[in-house]
């Protein structure tokens, strides 16, 4: 499918007036001990430097970062939340930082965090003010940290205040600034549930975004983003959701959906002015977003978009984690908002079925407050289609090491995505078939031992304590059979923080047996089948299981060596799956680390460390509640275990 766009105005780039801004003291927001986290401040110094690179810098007016005053920040967040913000970096915190980001949903703190959190949205106000004023057509702040997740009285999702949310406000507020009606496109793959909030009924304000949301299973993991999610009173309407029932959605999904709801819904809704959420964490490459938009594709969506409030058009840094892939995505805006140039290339790519079924739920669930949707969408285009990829969410007590190794291993390179979709998923459902036939004993002895806990790797779902969802097995029948057995292993606890459960350690096994040792492991009956999507799920694979990751021959290999490391999953915590035996001449498996691993454990590469209160309350329902052991006994079941020497 090609796709030419020619621009429709004629003003000269000379004429074009297009404002930068950007500040290096809000690279002063990092992590407490600079570990590797995929908010950096390199996001925004790689930005900066590809657009002076390219001459993009030289051609607008640079803008100087401004602080927000309070005042602005209080029309969106509460007082109590802007006053942690506003202290946060002083030394009166400086031994409690590390303990409030822990009970904050994925935020980390630092000293240089509120001088950043102030920058970051005094910077969006000020290129929106002198947008709205007319000094500049539209502009780009190239701000962080980010903000869309930051919702009335709590930072999360690596946001502290919700940047666009604010400058919004302060557009609105400003009346002699002549803004009225403002619509704020988030394309950032996550949902923009902060700023949904602030303008639930809010009619004043068209809030739309597209996210991967995945019934819920997908970051922010709640229903905020579903279709259903319209807005209330007033603002009934003016809350559009275009929620991604998987990953991998590219430009022609994406131009779809610009096509058949957000286009003709600005047509009737005609702004003022546009705030962009200009996440760039949906573009091929990134580590985190896991889908395929192109700079081109983000060069169509902006190019579209400028037929609307005169072009006056405000771009706020959000989301983005793979640093060429952002840099890129930026460069192709900027060049539109200058030029206007004709945009050119193409896709060979058709929208996913599933892009079609949810642009048609979507319409029908808005046509009746704008009544451009009302209409079908023509049967001709959604023959059109590309099949449903079959992806897996990962959420588990295991994350990967790092940004770059999650780069490698959540998205492929594109070149083997063209493949025969249907072989593809022909071939899933035939092992599947296969393997649903085979039972094996999964032994667990870390959180899966609740068995509620372990229901949700099958069925999908969330415990208290936990961070992140479960996005369950295909097959979601619960075990045949529970048991409880004993084994001659060594439990420890490992890793400093995990994704699900936050700061603290999680269970591991030392895949080598001793006499002298001893584990509780609880034991359920599934099918192979169900194993692999556990495998799946506890190292947070990217691998699409068009195959399994252990089949009948794995099975016969792990028998006769005792473990195997499964090489897909090899950046993953438990990628080695050890064989414990036979019960009732079924095998007993489990999942583990690898010897290699005990190694960095033992060395102090990889650090030992107890685990949370959450997590380890987890363990003690499961001992207790399995008939096991005693509370008290339970209790110091897992502290000799957090305490003995590995």
């Amino acid at each position: 499918m090609e796709a030419v766009e020619t621009a429709s105005r004629s003003t000269s780039r000379s004429l074009r007036r297009v404002g930068i801004l950007y500040d290096e003291r809000m690279c002063r927001h990092h992590t407490p001990d600079d570990e590797p986290h995929p908010e950096n401040p390199n996001r925004i110094r790689a930005i900066w430097n590809k657009l002076q690179s390219a001459g993009i810098s030289q051609r607008c007016e640079v803008l100087s970062a401004k602080e927000a005053e309070d005042k602005y920040i209080l029309s969106v967040h509460g007082k109590s939340h802007v006053d942690l913000i506003r202290n946060i970096s002083s030394q009166q915190y400086n031994s409690r930082r590390n303990r409030i980001a822990s009970k904050l949903n994925s935020i980390y703190l630092n000293e240089g965090s509120s001088e950043a959190a102030y920058l970051a949205a005094g910077s969006v106000i000020e290129v929106a003010k002198r947008v709205a004023k007319g000094e500049l057509d539209s502009a780009f702040a190239i701000v962080r940290p980010p903000g869309h997740h930051a919702e009335h009285d709590e930072a999360m999702g690596f946001c502290l205040f919700n940047n666009v949310a604010i400058a919004t406000n302060f557009l609105l507020n400003e009346k002699e600034l002549g803004i009225n009606k403002i619509l704020i496109v988030d394309w950032d793959v996550h949902h923009g549930n902060g700023t949904q909030k602030t303008f639930w009924k809010d009619p004043r304000v068209l809030f739309f975004s597209v996210h991967r949301h995945e019934f819920g299973s997908f970051y922010p993991s709640n229903d905020d983003g579903d279709y259903t999610m319209i807005g209330e009173g007033p603002g009934a309407g003016y809350n559009i959701n275009v929620p991604w029932e998987n990953g991998r959605c590219g430009d022609a999904d994406y131009l779809a959906v610009w096509d058949h709801i957000l286009i003709p819904v600005a047509k009737q809704f005609n702004p003022d002015m546009i705030l962009i959420s200009a996440g760039f964490d949906a573009a091929v490459g990134d580590p985190l977003g896991g889908c395929c938009v192109t700079p081109y594709g983000y060069a169509m969506l902006l190019r579209k978009l400028m037929d609307f409030a005169r072009g006056k058009i405000v771009l706020a840094l959000e989301g983005g984690y793979n640093l060429a892939s952002i840099s890129n995505s930026a460069l192709a805006c900027m060049e539109v908002l200058l030029d206007e140039k004709i945009v050119t290339g193409s896709t060979e790519a058709y929208p996913f079925e599933s892009t079609w079924r949810v642009i048609q739920v979507v319409r029908q669930e808005l046509k009746a407050f704008w009544s451009v949707l009302a209409d079908e969408v023509p049967t001709k285009l959604i023959s059109q289609k590309a099949p449903i990829p079959k992806i897996l969410i990962s959420s588990c007590d295991s994350e990967a090491e790092d940004v770059e190794e999650l780069l490698q291993e959540v998205i492929r390179p594109l070149s083997t995505l063209r493949v025969d979709e249907d072989c593809r998923e022909s071939a899933s459902v035939s092992w599947r078939s296969d393997l649903s036939n085979i039972d094996i004993w999964y032994a667990t002895f870390g959180s899966n031992m609740w068995k509620p806990r372990f229901l949700f790797y099958i069925e999908g779902g969330q415990v208290d304590g936990m961070q992140k969802l479960c996005s369950g097995s295909m097959d979601k029948r619960p075990p045949k059979e529970i048991l409880w057995k004993i084994f001659p292993h060594r439990l420890f606890f490992g890793r400093e923080s995990t994704r699900t459960w936050g700061l603290g350690g999680v269970a591991f096994l030392h895949p080598e047996s001793k006499n002298e040792d001893i584990v509780h492991m609880c034991l359920y009956r599934i099918t192979l089948e169900q194993f692999n999507d556990v495998l799946h799920q506890e190292n947070i694979s990217s691998y699409d299981m068009s195959s399994p990751l252990f089949d009948l021959t794995s099975l016969d290999c792990v028998k006769e060596k005792g473990s195997i490391n499964l090489e897909a999953v090899k950046k993953g915590w438990y990628h080695n799956v050890v064989y414990l035996g036979m019960e009732r001449d079924i095998p007993i498996l489990t999942m583990t680390c690898d010897l290699s691993d005990i190694e960095n454990f033992k060395s102090g590469k990889v650090p030992l460390h107890a685990p949370s209160e959450d997590y380890a309350n987890t363990l003690v329902k499961g001992l207790v509640e399995g008939g096991q052991l005693s509370e008290e006994e339970a209790v110091s079941y897992i502290k000799e275990a957090a305490t003995k020497p590995l």
